[in-house]
């Protein structure tokens, strides 16, 4: 007997092949997905290791700290003394380098703030041990803040809580149990908000394991606050800086950058105005 089956049509071809391809996208697609979910931290933490980095600044006097989170891990960071700090600040970092990449930021702030400062690595980061997620590196910070009180000899609730990016959602959480002062600078409502922006195409809302919810957070902090944020921010946008600071209970300041993108470093005026936001600081 000869073959009884019908030969195909040309929509049955275009259909199969249509088909196929939706197919091999979908796969493809979820693939992708699931390879952003077990490498997540690896898309949110870029730690640059010891020995990389100027462990010698020029014009900083430091003394190393070493202290050791809730989980056991060792922690690193500089404490750079002040003879008559106008302020104790505990300086949280953002999502890439480590302590070494903050040497301007470290300098401004004793030189023209006149303050103590101490600056420490996630784990990590430079010489702090271990590998970063959301719930070690503020189990990281809270560990920094009980060292520097320590050492300043103030009380935690004295201390001034500073954060740029990620820092920024870092010193949040911290501000939640009370504060002399709380000072953001490029920092997110969200985790998940910034991802969304970047990864329009992922659920990334409903995948996402970070989460460092800074603008649920801030609302338990009722102390000054002052705020900035570059107004060409190409990583975190503007609106997200502006749906945190909404979300913060007054008294708060926020001072938009003109041209400034993320990274860009801060003038010198900008750390004189700081320095007025601490006088009136309680």
């Amino acid at each position: 007997m000869g073959n009884t089956t019908a030969p195909r049509t040309a929509g049955q071809i275009c259909y199969n092949l249509a088909w196929r391809g939706l197919r091999a996208f979908l796969i493809a697609y979820l693939v992708v997905l699931l390879v952003m979910m077990v490498f997540e931290n690896s898309l949110i933490f870029f730690p640059t290791k010891y020995p990389e980095g100027n462990w010698e600044p020029w014009g900083i006097t430091w003394e190393d700290a070493s202290f050791t989170a809730a989980d056991s891990t060792q922690i690193h960071g500089w404490y750079v003394p002040h003879e008559r700090p106008r302020a104790v600040i505990l300086f949280c970092h953002g999502n890439a380098g480590n302590v070494t990449h903050r040497d301007h930021v470290i300098r401004a702030l004793h030189d023209r703030v006149g303050a103590a400062i101490l600056v420490f690595d996630y784990r990590g980061y430079g010489k702090s041990e271990g590998k970063p997620d959301e719930a070690g590196v503020l189990a990281d910070a809270r560990a920094a803040r009980t060292w520097l009180a320590q050492k300043a000899g103030v009380d935690e609730s004295r201390i001034v809580l500073m954060g740029e990016s990620l820092g920024g959602a870092v010193a949040v959480d911290l501000a939640a149990d009370g504060a002399r002062a709380l000072i953001l600078e490029n920092t997110f409502s969200s985790m998940p908000d910034v991802a969304a922006f970047h990864y329009p195409w992922a659920p990334v809302r409903l995948l996402m394991r970070t989460q460092f919810d800074s603008a649920a957070k801030i609302r338990s902090y009722h102390g000054p606050f002052y705020q900035s944020h570059g107004d060409r921010d190409s990583i975190v946008p503007l609106k997200f800086a502006k749906r945190l600071f909404d979300a913060a209970n007054e008294p708060k300041r926020f001072l938009l950058v003109d041209g400034a993108d993320h990274n860009d470093s801060r003038s010198p005026p900008y750390y004189d105005r700081l320095k007025e936001f601490l006088d009136g600081a309680p």
